[in-house]
């Protein structure tokens, strides 16, 4: 009997580079394990033949079983995205790993850095090269690719600059506007990291990439708007509009999570090179150009299709167009309930009945159904009976996206909104012989007013779908004792 093939790792296979690096290696026939804090979000992309695990790097006790047998390992995260400190979460995340991946018997450690100044004067720039100077000091040889923008969707540089040009046509900008990057495909870095992890020669080696052309954001910009079939911006730089104060109004121009954005643009005070020499002496490889990474960053979105649970990104939850924002925001609320999970799914299947409509409250989404009438939409009117939900299947402002019954049904939007958004209800049995129902809000906004839209809405929101728990988990236990 042959020995089974090496093990690869992807170590923050729930990030943007860790979500396209695992299918990436999954086609090459790679025997593949996926490791990630939310395996959640790792389920959603509906990975066949991939070992799923949860681990932190910040939890030492949780890498040992996750590095099990590994030969080679991506390390791909960073703590950008939990806010202030991540540079301390960042320096003990790596410590850990190194120190996990000597003890588990790890081969190649292969890290994803950043392109970086000599002397580089914030923090998200100086702790990507941080990092990979902790995991050098591990016994395990590490390999380091830096890299500036990466151009592909769900890219946190690319899709800040895609809610810009979509929706503004008019900027007023700080000085960062003309830096310049060598924007790289994702394509390429993928296929660079892959090569890295297979040569000998590459060990202990730091390497940089970056594509063919060296571009201003502002270029960038102008060039991207032609690729969504929009006009140039108007752009206006200020000299008193440094990126730190830029970043403070993220949260009103695009839907890239907030402490992601502020890290990645408070690092926008530098010109950044990248010397490639070095990787394409080791890895040849004619990279694409800007054009021709857009495109493709396009034409993959366009295959980017959820499963049978919401997946962030996806096409079809982003009504199929590109000047929708590729990340959305949720809102997420828990109710414990005392019946059986088929009792509560029962009692969902008379949803927007007239018997039942929306188990609390129903005058308010009545209310929203007309006014959306007024606005123009498609208002299907309640369901004629209850019963088992059918996808595709429409009601009210609704319609069936995924149903898994007794499990998860997914309700897409159809209201006339500055954005597209939907809402996820799933059932789970809990300890007590009852069940937990979890309902969350999805919305991916278009621009500044389908933010403003979300946060206006927030209170009413949050308000009604409490309320909507609340009476459902009554149902549910009415239809427990009959």
């Amino acid at each position: 009997m042959s020995a089974p093939a090496p093990l690869w790792l992807v170590f923050g296979a729930s990030g943007y580079v860790g979500r396209n690096m695992v299918p990436h290696l999954v086609a090459q026939g790679r025997r593949m394990r996926a490791v990630a804090r939310r395996v959640s979000a790792m389920e959603a992309e509906g990975w066949q033949g991939v070992d799923q695990v949860r681990a932190d790097a910040l939890d030492p006790a949780t890498l040992g079983p996750a590095l099990a047998g590994v030969e080679v390992a991506f390390y791909l995260v960073h703590s950008m995205g939990g806010g202030r400190g991540f540079p301390a979460r960042d320096r003990d995340a790596a410590r850990n790993f190194a120190k996990a991946a000597a003890a588990a018997g790890v081969r190649r450690i292969v890290y994803l850095g950043g392109l970086a100044p000599d002397r580089a004067e914030t923090e998200h720039l100086a702790s990507r090269v941080e990092t990979g100077a902790i995991l050098r000091e591990g016994p395990v040889p590490v390999v380091e690719l830096r890299a500036g923008i990466i151009i592909g969707a769900g890219s946190a540089a690319f899709e800040v600059m895609r809610d810009l040009v979509a929706h503004l046509p008019v900027m007023v900008t700080p000085q960062w506007i003309r830096v310049s990057s060598p924007p790289v495909a994702l394509p390429d870095l993928l296929a660079d990291l892959t090569a890295l992890a297979q040569r000998p020669e590459a060990e202990s080696q730091v390497f940089e990439t970056g594509g063919p052309e060296r571009l201003t954001y502002e270029t960038m910009m102008r060039r991207l708007a032609l690729a969504l079939e929009r006009r140039g911006p108007v752009i206006l730089p200020v000299p008193f509009l440094t990126p730190k104060l830029s970043s403070y109004w993220l949260d009103l121009v695009t839907g890239v999570p907030a402490p992601l954005g502020r890290a990645l643009i408070g690092g926008l005070r530098h010109d950044l090179r990248a010397d490639d020499s070095g990787l394409r002496a080791l890895v040849p490889r004619d990279c694409l150009g800007f054009d021709a990474a857009v495109a493709k960053a396009f034409e993959a979105e366009r295959n980017m299709l959820s499963g049978d649970r919401w997946r962030e990104g996806a096409f079809d939850l982003r009504g199929y167009r590109h000047d929708i924002s590729f990340y959305g925001k949720r809102m997420t609320l828990e109710r414990a309930c005392a019946a059986s999970p088929a009792a509560v799914w029962r009692a969902l299947e008379g949803l927007a009945t007239r018997a039942a409509g929306y188990f609390a409250l129903t005058p308010v989404w009545r209310l929203r159904a007309a006014a959306d009438r007024l606005l123009g939409g498609a208002d299907a009117g309640p369901r004629k009976h209850a019963g088992p939900f059918a996808e595709g299947e429409t009601f009210d402002f609704w319609r069936v996206h995924r149903v898994q019954p007794d499990v998860r049904l997914i309700l897409l939007s159809r209201l006339r909104a500055p954005g597209v958004g939907g809402m996820e209800i799933t059932v789970s049995p809990d300890s007590t012989g009852g069940s937990r129902i979890t309902l969350v809000l999805h919305w991916h906004p278009a621009g500044v007013w389908g933010l403003l839209y979300w946060f206006l809405l927030w209170p009413v929101h949050a308000m009604v779908l409490r309320a909507f728990l609340r009476g459902l988990a009554r149902a549910a236990v009415q239809e427990n004792m009959s």
